[in-house]
């Protein structure tokens, strides 16, 4: 045994058993619990969590049975109440606890001068959020370009229209608003999914260019690959074969038709987004 563990009459085999007390799942708590841990001897620190602690009765149950086990507590609650029984109730049982949240709670409602809202789960609540986004974005790329067809009856949006009409620019930049978006280019030459013409109306958009933008933007589109701009991708006479296409797939569909001429990606999705709330309330 080392000098520092005689001096303090530590074993190896010595636990201390910490209960993590949350009104939420409690995996914050615990992560910091073993974050702590890891400054001990390896299984120094043994953890029992229970999550979903938000009444009276289980806070006096808790301090009762950390005494029984010699456990420490430490706990994560929102609810200043609960918050100020267990200290007391530990003070008075001699149970040591340890609030990993209240102090910070107190600090900020200080600072900012405004209560905190002492709702247990929040950052879950946010966490699946940001995973929401996530999974939107992946869908995003999954079924960008018509991919796969079979991603058309999952999505929230579908879009539809010839090429460098920002279908996947907007594909990105709503499922960073958690929508799942798959896009479908039209080209005359290749018939579209029949899983398009299955689809509800409204949930398909249309997006439509003038003749002359378009020219503009695949001539630069070309420039950047190297290929020559006369080539027929950027032919007036092949742009307006592809928008009247385009048009009459919208027609048979009975979407919604967007003219993205002179719109950002920012506006554009504005518009598809109200369009959205538009139909939920019909």
């Amino acid at each position: 045994m080392s000098r520092s563990e005689e001096e303090f009459g530590l074993t190896l085999t010595q636990k201390q058993l910490v209960f993590v007390v949350s009104d939420s799942v409690g995996e914050t708590c615990e992560l910091v619990v073993r974050a702590a841990s890891i400054q001990f001897h390896e299984n120094a620190i043994e953890t029992l969590r229970i999550p979903f602690v938000e009444d009276e009765q289980t806070i006096h149950d808790v301090v009762t049975q950390a005494r029984a086990q010699g456990a420490v507590i430490a706990f994560t609650l929102v609810n200043e109440e609960h918050r100020a029984l267990l200290v007391q109730l530990g003070q008075e049982h001699g149970v040591k606890t340890v609030d990993l949240l209240g102090d910070l709670l107190d600090v900020l409602a200080g600072q900012l001068g405004e209560s905190p809202r002492e709702k247990p789960g929040l950052i879950y609540r946010l966490d699946e959020d940001y995973f929401r986004k996530i999974e939107a974005m992946e869908f995003a790329v999954k079924y960008d370009d018509g991919r796969d067809p079979r991603g058309l009856k999952k999505a929230d949006i579908v879009l539809v229209g010839v090429s460098r009409t920002s279908k996947t620019p907007l594909s990105q930049y709503l499922a960073l608003k958690r929508y799942k978006v798959a896009n479908v280019p039209l080209v005359p030459e290749s018939r579209p999914p029949e899983e398009l013409f299955d689809l509800p109306p409204d949930k398909c958009v249309g997006l439509i260019i003038s003749p002359d933008k378009l020219i503009s933007i695949r001539m630069e589109r070309l420039k950047s690959l190297g290929l020559k701009p006369e080539a027929d991708y950027a032919q007036l006479e092949r742009i307006n074969r592809e928008l009247e296409y385009a048009r009459g797939i919208y027609e048979r569909i009975g979407c919604e038709v967007i003219d993205v001429t002179n719109k950002a990606v920012e506006e554009t999705a504005g518009i598809i987004l109200r369009m959205l709330d538009q139909s939920k309330d019909d």
